[in-house]
């Protein structure tokens, strides 16, 4: 196929490339083979990721692995095939409120650790989505109340540092304290990253990472004042006394993804341009000034990973950041004569915000479908209903699971 002549084509061929590079079960593999422990160990898995992560765990060191456990998004087992085995437990939790099972899993995560032989060696496998799918929580703090927290963080517009500081502050888990349950084991942990800067400390809320090297000035200072009544009861930081050693590896994170895009768009003859800089800030306002900045930019490829925030009204429609950003892009773009500027916005995750489109990809006839099929692109921005127009257009992107997370892609093309 000539992309050249199809570049729908060639922006979800780049997507797909992407998401094989930071694939879970590859990557786990990869390291472990240059890495491989020499002893028996027990297994961890909790994310998005973890059943692919677990799956090249499994490949490499197999009867090695004395028990696991793997905590995923609901139905994120569908596309991985674990080995039958009694010593190895699933278990699926909400995401991305948590509930109940998200305190069964972090109850099950205790147990798990506790029944291991002192000194045991553990292999720990943590990608994003781990926030919200374990959770053991602070004395005194109700399930309903974190609900009510993480529906409220969902929708501030709060970028992750601040979200986490204040799901930090409800857990006894999260900021490093899981490593209370952990004194005397040897510690190896492998992340995917799904975070600005691959902070250790915010990936999964940083079950294994103190915050010695942050405080909690860094929760906002104007928060409603039910949560600030809460993140006053929090536990007291964790240290990392007592564990035997801890070593923790990225094996794959935002740049990896962007990395791949630039080799196989460079082999079919694109010059590209990679942003190693993270795109944050409201999706609505990123997205206007992406597509400014594509139609005045020089013919290529694009390449930016992105962490952008939506604030969502009280009834908010269908569509996450990634198409809400690619709505106002299209805005941007709509316009007579020849398409030159397409522009794909997706979940490296395979979600984007509620429903089951992992994105979008969009172009300058995309306003023009949707207002044709009745839909007013700017009424749907302003009521976070992105994802209504952009099924009206044809342009949502659907991958189901992907078995990895790395934040958002976004790749532009300039014919």
């Amino acid at each position: 196929m000539n992309h050249h002549n199809n570049p729908r084509a060639l922006l979800l061929s780049l997507y797909q490339t992407a998401l094989q590079a930071v694939q879970g079960r590859t990557q786990v593999a990869n390291f472990l083979r240059t890495h491989q422990p020499n002893t028996p160990l027990a297994l961890i898995a909790i994310g998005k990721a973890a059943p692919q992560m677990a799956a090249g765990a499994f490949d490499l060191l197999g009867p090695q692995i004395t028990s696991a456990l793997v905590i995923t998004k609901t139905g994120h087992f569908a596309t991985t095939t674990l080995p039958p085995t009694d010593t190895l437990t699933c278990l699926e939790a909400a995401h991305p409120i948590p509930d109940a099972s998200s305190l069964l899993a972090g109850n099950a995560l205790i147990s798990f650790i506790n029944q291991l032989p002192p000194h045991y060696p553990l292999l720990f496998l943590l990608s994003g989505g781990t926030s919200a799918l374990v959770e053991v929580l602070a004395i005194e703090i109700q399930l309903s109340e974190l609900q009510q927290v993480n529906q409220w963080l969902l929708a501030s517009g709060l970028d992750i540092y601040a979200i986490n500081q204040i799901r930090q502050s409800l857990s006894l888990i999260k900021g490093g304290r899981l490593t209370n349950w952990l004194k005397g084991h040897h510690v190896l942990s492998l992340l995917i990253s799904d975070v600005p800067g691959d902070d250790l400390r915010v990936i999964g809320s940083g079950l294994l990472t103190t915050e010695e090297s942050s405080n909690l000035s860094a929760i906002p200072t104007n928060l409603p004042t039910w949560i600030q009544h809460l993140v006053a009861k929090a536990p007291p930081p964790a240290t990392l006394e007592g564990i035997t050693q801890l070593q923790q590896h990225i094996i794959a994170g935002p740049a990896t993804a962007r990395h791949a895009v630039t080799e196989i768009a460079h082999s079919l003859g694109y010059t590209v341009n990679n942003y190693p800089e993270i795109i944050v800030g409201a999706a609505e306002t990123v997205g206007r000034t992406l597509a400014q900045q594509l139609n005045t930019a020089k013919p290529g490829i694009y390449v930016w990973s992105s962490e952008t925030t939506v604030h969502l009204p009280p009834h908010p429609g269908q569509g996450g950041r990634c198409q809400t950003l690619a709505l106002a892009a299209a805005t941007g773009l709509a316009g007579p004569g020849p398409s030159k500027v397409y522009l794909l916005a997706a979940g490296t995750d395979g979600n984007d915000g509620p429903g089951m489109a992992a994105g979008a990809l969009i172009d300058h006839e995309t306003i023009a479908r949707g207002t044709t099929a009745g839909f007013n692109a700017n009424t749907c921005l302003s009521t976070a209903d992105a994802g209504s127009f952009l099924a009206a257009s044809g342009d949502l992107l659907y991958t189901g699971p992907t078995g990895t997370n790395v934040m958002d892609l976004l790749i532009g093309f300039k014919r």
